[in-house]
């Protein structure tokens, strides 16, 4: 590790490849699953689905010394509108890099093909009532959103833990830059996500960041107002929250 910071609540780790940092948030966090699984009889754990997950992602996908079976497994946002078997979903995205790669007790996916978007909506909050979440995976975009809380229609205080939302276009391009769409009008323009509030009230965060592209959502989030123009920004009154960065996202530190 090249430094830690502490800026407000946020413990921010440094690292100089996103190889070095994707292995250290896992340990960390499989060291903090493994101490709550002695005291409890199941963990629940929300994945955030994007290449800045991928080391994070196949470090997690090698530690067997975990029982994955008693670990349910949720994300937190998927797109509307694309088809159930597509790649492009974030459900496939983490069914291919980890919920079908560990036994997990139960995966509760978004991208299920039976709901409209209000019955997804319902069904997920359902769930998460009944399963509150213990651990969470986070990223930032580079728009400072998290999960698909774009500024636009990032509220600290959304009654809502789960709702639909417009993309705005920098979230959109994003998709693009990260390889994940060939072209802007091939993204959706409208998804799920759960809510700052709920994202908030997971009691361990573990925010991954890697990427040059995501240096001044860094520096916003970091230096900037805790405000909902980088919604990113709250994480900095969170009690138990690390962010995890790489030589290039820190670039502007």
């Amino acid at each position: 590790m090249e430094r830690e910071l502490l800026i407000d609540n946020l413990n921010v780790k440094v690292f100089r490849t996103r190889e070095e940092m994707g292995r250290n948030v896992a340990q960390e966090a499989v060291s903090r699953i493994r101490c709550l699984l002695q005291t409890q009889e199941e963990v629940n754990i929300l994945f955030a689905a994007a290449p800045s997950q991928n080391e994070l992602l196949l470090n997690l996908s090698e530690a067997n010394d975990l029982d994955w079976g008693r670990i349910n497994g949720f994300h937190m946002d998927e797109y509307i509108g694309l088809d159930i078997n597509s790649p492009r979903s974030f459900g496939n995205y983490l069914k291919e890099r980890i919920f079908s790669l560990k036994p997990f007790k139960e995966v509760y996916y978004m991208n299920r093909g039976l709901e409209s978007s209000e019955e997804l909506c319902f069904y997920y909050e359902q769930i998460l009532k009944s399963h509150p979440l213990d651990v969470g995976f986070l990223g930032i975009g580079e728009n400072g959103h998290l999960a698909f809380n774009d500024p636009h229609v990032a509220f600290f205080d959304d009654p809502q833990p789960i709702k639909v939302v417009d993309l705005d276009i920098l979230c959109r391009m994003q998709q693009v830059h990260d390889g994940c769409f060939d072209r802007l009008e091939d993204v959706p323009l409208f998804a799920v996500t759960l809510t700052i509030p709920t994202l908030f009230d997971i009691p361990n965060l573990y925010c991954t960041v890697p990427g040059l592209s995501k240096s001044e959502a860094v520096k916003n989030c970091l230096y900037g107002p805790v405000s909902s123009d980088c919604p990113a920004s709250i994480l900095r009154r969170h009690g138990n929250a690390t962010l995890y960065l790489d030589s290039e996202s820190s670039s502007l530190l």
